[in-house]
C-alpha cells in the first residue's frame, strides 16, 4: 500500500538530502504513481498521467489521447476471410501513419464536443477514477520507477556539478582501500584515485583529508566516475596556483613540467609582466609559497626554473640546482651541456634523474658532461626522451 499523504513530505526530505531539484523528484513520484495505477486498474495501450499536489498531497490521475483524424491515424477495417479468419487491412506501401486505437487516439470530432478549440495533435487529458490502495506488486514497481528516476537525477546532477570541476584541485576525505585504489569521500558523492595515480611511497589512512586534481569525470558509467590524481604533472601546477596570485592572475605562466611523482618535480615559469621575477613569485617570501605545496607533496623536491626562449639558455637552466658553465647547441634538437667537475654529480643526478627530467622539461636530447674532461661521455649523463634511453657510458653515441 502507498500512503498518498506521506509521499509529499518524503520527496521534500529527498530533495534536500540528495541536493535535486524538488520539481524533478516530485515528476519521478508521479511517474511511478502513474505506472501503479496502470498495473493495477489499467489496460494494455493505455497513456496514464499523475499529478501530485506536494502541497495538500491530493492525487489524480488522467488517461491522456492524442486529438487524430483520418489523416494522422490508419483507420482498420476488417473482413472474414475465405475459412472464417478475420482480415485486416494492410496500409499502403510507403504509409507510416499508426494504426488508430482507441486507448491513445480520439478522434478529432469526439474531442471538439469537450474543447471546441482543441486541434489535431493536441493531447487531451480524461479523468480516471481515484484509487489510492494499490496492490504490493503495484506497489513494488512505483518503488523501482522512483529508485531509478532519483538515481538518475542525482546523476546528473552530480555530473552537472563535477563537470566544470575536471582539471582542479579539491579536498577530500580518504574513505577505503580495495585492490590498491583509494576511493575518497566528496560529500555528495565518491572518486576513485586508481594506485597509477597516487604518489608512490605515500601512505594513506581512513580518514584523512587531502587534495586532489580531478584528472576525469567519466559520464559513460552507471554512477558518475570522478577520477582523481596526486601523481599527475598538472597536480603540481594546480597547487602553485593557489598559493601564487601572479599565477592565478595570469602575470606568471607555467611554460612546462615534468615530474616523477613522489621524487622530484621541475617547474619552468615565466612572466607576462615587465619587472616581475617568475621563480621568485613562485618561491615567496623565505621561500613561504614553494614550502606550502612541498608540504603537500611531502618529500618530493621541486626546481623552479626560468624559461627562456633562448634555448641554449633553457637547457642550462633545466638541470637547476646544477649551474651550466655552457651549453653546445646540436642539430635535431640536441644540446650538450658542460658543468664543473664538482657539479657533475649533481647535474645528472641519482640514478640520471636530473638530467632525465631535464630532457623531459625541454623536450631535448641532452649530453652532460664535465667540463675539465669534455670529450668523455659520462655514466647516466645521456639521455633521449624519444627513444627513452639512458646512456651508460660505456660507448659514444654517434
Amino acid at each position: 500500500m502507498l500512503n498518498i499523504k506521506d509521499i509529499s513530505r518524503a520527496l521534500r526530505q529527498v530533495a534536500e538530502e540528495k541536493g535535486l531539484d524538488p520539481d524533478r523528484v516530485l515528476e519521478a513520484v508521479e511517474s511511478s504513481l502513474a505506472a501503479a495505477y496502470k498495473k493495477e486498474y489499467g489496460t494494455k495501450g493505455e497513456i496514464i498521467k499523475a499529478k501530485l499536489d506536494s502541497k495538500t498531497g491530493e492525487l489524480r490521475f488522467w488517461q491522456a489521447k492524442t486529438v487524430a483524424d483520418d489523416t494522422t491515424v490508419r483507420m482498420v477495417e476488417n473482413e472474414v476471410g475465405e475459412e472464417g479468419r478475420v482480415v485486416e487491412e494492410m496500409p499502403e506501401e510507403g504509409e507510416v501513419v499508426p494504426r488508430y486505437n482507441p486507448e491513445r487516439h480520439v478522434l478529432i470530432e469526439e474531442a471538439k464536443k469537450v474543447k471546441p478549440s482543441i486541434k489535431v495533435g493536441e493531447e487531451m487529458l480524461f479523468p480516471l477514477e481515484m484509487h489510492d490502495e494499490f496492490s504490493r506488486i503495484a506497489a513494488q514497481t512505483a518503488k523501482q520507477i522512483i529508485l531509478q528516476k532519483l538515481r538518475e537525477s542525482e546523476r546528473d546532477s552530480i555530473l552537472s556539478e563535477w563537470r566544470d570541476k575536471e582539471g582542479q584541485i579539491i579536498s577530500g576525505i580518504v574513505q577505503r582501500f580495495e585492490r590498491g585504489h583509494v576511493y575518497i569521500d566528496l560529500g555528495r558523492t565518491v572518486g576513485v584515485m586508481f594506485a597509477n595515480e597516487s604518489i608512490p611511497g605515500e601512505h594513506y589512512r581512513s580518514g584523512e583529508r587531502l587534495r586532489f586534481l580531478v584528472l576525469a569525470v567519466q559520464e559513460d558509467t552507471r554512477l558518475p566516475g570522478i577520477v582523481l590524481s596526486r601523481a599527475h604533472p598538472k597536480f603540481v601546477a594546480k597547487l602553485f596556483e593557489l598559493e601564487v596570485p601572479e599565477l592565478a592572475e595570469g602575470i606568471v605562466e607555467v611554460k612546462a613540467i615534468a615530474r616523477e611523482a613522489g621524487h622530484r618535480t621541475k617547474i619552468a615559469v615565466a612572466s607576462k609582466a615587465e619587472g616581475v621575477d617568475p621563480v621568485g613569485a613562485l618561491v615567496g617570501q623565505r621561500g613561504t609559497r614553494v614550502m606550502a605545496v612541498t608540504n603537500e607533496l611531502g618529500a618530493e623536491k621541486v626546481d623552479i626554473i626560468e624559461w627562456s626562449e633562448d634555448s641554449a639558455e633553457f637547457v642550462g637552466n633545466s638541470l637547476s640546482p646544477a649551474k651550466a658553465e655552457s651549453v653546445e647547441v646540436l642539430p635535431r634538437r640536441e644540446a650538450r651541456v658542460y658543468v664543473p667537475e664538482d657539479q657533475l654529480s649533481l647535474a645528472i643526478g641519482k640514478g640520471g634523474q636530473n638530467v632525465r627530467l631535464a630532457a623531459k622539461l625541454t623536450g631535448w636530447k641532452l649530453d652532460v658532461r664535465s667540463q675539465t674532461r669534455p670529450e668523455e661521455t659520462q655514466e647516466g649523463g645521456v639521455v633521449d626522451i624519444e627513444k627513452e634511453e639512458v646512456n651508460d657510458g660505456k660507448e659514444e653515441k654517434e
